[in-house]
């Protein structure tokens, strides 16, 4: 039984309330929760106060409606520390094992194209140098999280035009095959945007939904270029730490 104290609105109590459950374990990963009436009961408000409450966690991506079914707590989301110690920074794909996902990738576009200022001054190329981009869409679980762009110059990486990289780690690959190890970041940038027409296409989202947008330089074990990030992380299944 929650209580009316004219500071915190009735709705945002039952919020907070319902977001505890889900973070302590209470309402698990993909689990119904509580109809409304029931939710209206157990904290003594109106259905259109818990209805707020519920639209709100669904909006931020904790809660999912399913048509005839009821509500459910979203998949789990995916951590990852913003910043971190050199040479313990986690891929993608280690990230997912971490929360007990099975990480996937599916290469979309796999392009040579021209480089760009900052590209050319990170990797110390030459004005006509080629770069390659790789486009893949990243899957926990089977859902889409992640756009991922990587940029990374041609003639030191030829191979990745032909590489198998379906439902691999990138960076597994390229250690593999060229001894180079994805081990800090040089800069990293990341701000909040909305997905553009082409992006919730690919993403299979609705338009303008929220993504955070990541633009980071990676090096490899001997503090070297490695290769230039720019990726789409869906935001009702990430969260950053600092």
């Amino acid at each position: 039984m929650l209580k009316e104290n004219g500071f915190v609105p009735m709705y945002q109590q039952i919020k907070t309330a319902i977001k505890a459950s889900i973070d302590d374990g209470t309402y698990k990963p993909k689990e119904k929760i509580p109809s409304e009436p029931e939710l209206s009961q157990e904290y003594g408000a109106s259905r259109i106060t818990v209805r707020r409450a519920v639209e709100e966690l669904c909006n931020e991506g904790y809660l999912i409606k399913m048509q005839g079914r009821g509500t459910f707590v979203s998949a789990p989301r995916i951590h990852r520390k913003f910043t971190g110690i050199a040479g313990h920074v986690r891929s993608f794909t280690q990230a997912c094992m971490d929360e007990g996902m099975t990480a996937g990738g599916k290469v979309l576009e796999r392009q040579i194209v021209p480089v760009r200022k900052d590209e050319r001054e990170f990797f110390h190329l030459e004005k006509d140098a080629l770069l390659i981009h790789i486009e893949r869409l990243r899957t926990a679980d089977g859902q889409a999280v992640l756009l991922e762009n990587h940029f990374f110059p041609y003639n030191d990486f030829k191979e990745l035009m032909t590489m198998d990289l379906q439902d691999v780690s990138i960076f597994a690959m390229i250690e593999q095959v060229y001894g180079r190890k994805f081990s800090d970041t040089y800069y990293r940038t990341l701000e909040i945007t909305k997905a553009s027409s082409d992006e919730a296409q690919k993403m299979g989202i609705p338009l303008n939904e929220p993504l955070f947008y990541m633009n980071v330089y990676f090096l490899d074990q001997n503090n070297k270029p490695l290769c230039i990030g720019r990726q789409y992380y869906m935001g009702s299944r990430y969260m950053f730490a600092w």
